[in-house]
């Protein structure tokens, strides 16, 4: 056997194998008893097939894949070995010569590497970024506990509709009359809403109910049919309107508060704003963070400035897609692939470097967090701990989302980790200025 590797230019090398016949024969031989002891051929019983046939049958295709084999193991022991980094993965050359497996005993393989480039980052105060924080405005803390309240709320009849209350109405179109029919005004855009407001029970109109319900199965169900049948349906009917109901915010008294909060965390109207501006930090803090991120990001990438094989790369994307994405597809995103490329690639730099580690613990408390937020979402601000463990077990036990939430983390440690090398400044901003920066990004 015999390795050669050739650097190339834009970062690339080549690594030629040839391997002959005491490289691959044993490997060959195996393969082909392999095949005679479960060839099931007619005329012949099992692991009886003389092997002449079995060769004349199957050697070529064998001696094609083993002796592949033994140049792909080969290189792989060659890159370790000559501790030679690179990246992606080890692919088949566009230099590779064709073989003769029908009369040729020795074969020369072409493969093609992507060499990672050094990185040599020298961080200290005089490398400067800022973090934006939003700021907490009354309209946020007055919208999020509006919202909060409102999955304890009640409905309560109201004399006239302001905004976005729960009409019941009576529809007939002279062909049918559905009483009780629901409108709710909060799923529709302000316009949706004009021709309702200021009017009051007894209010009577004319509506295509293909405008006011938007989805096939909302109008089958308020006008109790099947979806099937509703091509039939004379979509015009006359709208009544029959009450008129608004959602109230509870009263905040101590059932209000055990019920909310069964942790016993909140338990005044002074603590639950404290505990809604507590909120808001969090998800405006999330933000910063993830624009901080962003930020560090492309500030990182551009002090780097690593020479990537580029050419190599899309040759790379091209083949372990196996041609589900022409090189054209692959050339229109390649930027921003190239980026999230180098940005893990400088996270594993400093992972490797400041021995950064993330515990089971820190993986099971994120996924708890997770599971915290999804809850909430449906209206369990408190889920009990049991519960929130449970479904972070699952998560952690799903492989994919185990690994998102391990990436995550690993980032988490490597921005806080540079900005312990770097100064960073903070800077109260507002929430419009905030997003205008998130947009440029």
């Amino acid at each position: 056997m015999n390795i050669v590797r050739e650097q190339r230019e834009h970062n690339t090398s080549l690594i030629r194998v040839t391997v002959g016949e005491q490289d691959y024969g044993e490997a060959v031989d195996k393969a082909l008893r392999d095949y005679k002891r479960k060839a099931n051929i007619p005329g012949f019983r099992p692991g009886m097939v003389p092997m002449g046939i079995v060769k004349k049958m199957f050697g070529k295709g064998v001696l094609a894949e083993q002796s592949y084999r033994t140049a792909s193991n080969a290189v792989f022991e060659y890159l370790q070995k000559e501790k030679i980094d690179y990246l992606g993965d080890v692919i088949p050359s566009e230099e590779q010569g064709a073989f003769d497996f029908e009369n040729g005993t020795e074969f020369e393989f072409v493969f093609e590497i992507g060499e990672a480039p050094k990185i040599e980052l020298a961080l200290s105060d005089k490398d400067k970024l800022t973090y934006n924080k939003i700021k907490v405005e009354k309209k946020m803390h007055d919208d999020y506990r509006s919202n909060f309240l409102r999955r304890f709320g009640r409905l309560v009849d109201v004399e006239e509709v302001t905004s976005d209350e729960a009409l019941n109405v009576t529809l007939d179109n002279g062909d049918m009359r559905i009483e009780d029919a629901y409108v709710g005004l909060i799923s529709m855009s302000e316009e949706e809403r004009k021709p309702f407001i200021g009017k009051k029970v007894g209010y009577k109109t004319t509506v295509n109910v293909n405008d006011l319900y938007k989805t096939p199965s909302q109008r089958a169900a308020v006008l109790q049919v099947k979806e099937h049948e509703l091509e039939g349906i004379n979509p015009e009917f006359t709208l009544e309107i029959t009450k008129i109901r608004k959602f109230a915010e509870p009263e905040l008294t101590e059932d209000f508060f055990k019920m909310a909060f069964p942790a016993g965390n909140v338990k005044s109207e002074a603590e639950l704003d404290a505990y809604v501006d507590g909120e808001i930090e969090k998800e405006l803090r999330r933000e910063s963070d993830y624009l901080f991120t962003l930020q560090l990001r492309d500030y990182l990438i551009e002090k780097a400035n690593l020479p990537m094989p580029e050419e190599f790369l899309k040759h790379w994307l091209y083949t372990i897609n196996e041609g589900k994405f022409s090189m054209e597809e692959i050339e229109k995103d390649f930027a921003q692939f190239l980026k999230m490329f180098t940005w893990n690639y400088l996270q594993k730099h400093f992972i490797s470097e400041d021995k950064l580690t993330v515990t089971k613990e820190e993986a099971e408390a994120e996924a708890k967090a997770l599971a915290q937020a999804q809850f909430a979402q449906y209206g369990m601000p408190s889920a009990p701990d049991e519960m929130l463990a449970g479904y972070a077990k699952q998560l952690l036990e799903n492989k994919d989302q185990a690994q998102k939430i391990y990436e995550k983390l690993y980032e988490v440690k490597v921005v806080d980790d540079v900005k312990s090398k770097i100064k960073v400044t903070e800077k109260a901003i507002s929430a419009d200025d905030f997003a205008k920066l998130a947009r440029e990004l």
